[in-house]
């Protein structure tokens, strides 16, 4: 697969094209990926593009789009600039993208996204410890999506107090700030619901486990996001495994890898998966729900 060359903000980066989707990747900062579009529906970017104001957040240009930060969130050490050139490496069917090592952490930042087929892209993150001390740390897949839109949190399945189902199997976690009183949390029987457009301010929230995969669903268009949950694994905060954070503006779909004693020279890497559905309704109720699983159900199957 070819890219062809476009820009983004002034800065050079890659467009790529599938008869289903179409993906642009930062060159010039980053790694990034700026733009996630389906080729049916409205065709709008499904990521949100923040304006280029010169704002920044502890330092940081959010920029919009897909990242890749390390967690636990610290207001040094996560917020290290990714404002640099990047070091590209073209494959078959995608690009490598790596970071210069960050100054202050010794942690080097790389994004690998590959198609696999027309409609599924694969996006696995790297840190590497190129320092000289041991740093603990998570890959932080983030995914920044434009506001308006309808997010699922897929819970398991039910099991039966008189089947002998006696143990819990996750746990929510909020942040000081989040109220889950609130109308944006919509608390279903098989699923969490997120009404962006009820959001006023900052929420946050995250689970310990869940079935691995979540959606989006905006103006007709549902953005699929899967990344593997490992049973027993130590994850950042409080054992959360997926976030989500959303201020009425945007909403964040952040999937985390394993908490890692990241020794010098050794890497750590997440993978996720995504994929886009035009055409279905919006799940906010059980039966929209049920047609997104169904219409999920097929495509991991073959992850």
């Amino acid at each position: 697969m070819k890219p062809s060359k476009t820009e983004y903000r002034g800065g050079e980066a890659l467009r790529f094209s599938t008869r289903a989707l179409e993906l642009v990747v930062t060159t010039a900062v980053g790694p990034r990926i700026v733009s996630l579009r389906s080729t049916g529906g409205k065709k709008k970017n499904l990521f949100i593009e923040l304006p280029n104001d010169g704002s920044r957040l502890l330092g940081y240009d959010l920029r919009g789009g897909h990242r890749l930060w390390h967690s636990p969130e610290h207001p040094v050490r996560t917020y290290q600039t990714d404002d640099s050139p990047l070091e590209v490496k073209s494959l078959k069917n995608g690009v490598a993208l790596t970071q210069p090592a960050e100054e202050k952490t010794g942690i080097q930042k790389s994004m690998t996204v590959e198609f696999i087929g027309q409609r599924t892209v694969k996006v696995t993150h790297a840190l590497t410890n190129r320092g000289l001390w041991t740093v603990e740390c998570a890959p932080w897949g983030v995914t920044m999506l434009d506001g308006g839109g309808y997010g699922v949190i897929p819970l398991l399945p039910k099991g039966s107090h008189e089947d002998g189902d006696l143990l819990p199997n996750y746990s929510l976690v909020p942040w000081s700030y989040t109220d889950l009183s609130l109308s944006l949390w919509e608390i279903n029987r098989d699923f969490l619901g997120i009404n962006v457009p009820e959001v006023k301010i900052p929420q946050k929230l995250g689970i310990t486990n869940y079935p691995g995969w979540t959606a989006y669903w905006n103006q007709g268009t549902t953005f699929v996001k899967q990344a593997p949950v490992i049973k027993g694994a130590n994850y950042p905060d409080l054992g959360s495994c997926f976030e989500v954070f959303t201020n009425g503006t945007l909403c964040e779909f952040e999937s985390l890898g394993v908490l890692t004693k990241l020794e010098p020279g050794k890497t750590v890497k997440h993978v996720e998966h995504w994929t886009v559905i035009d055409g279905l309704p919006k799940p906010n109720s059980a039966a929209n729900f049920a047609k997104l699983q169904a219409a999920v159900k097929p495509w991991l199957a073959k992850l």
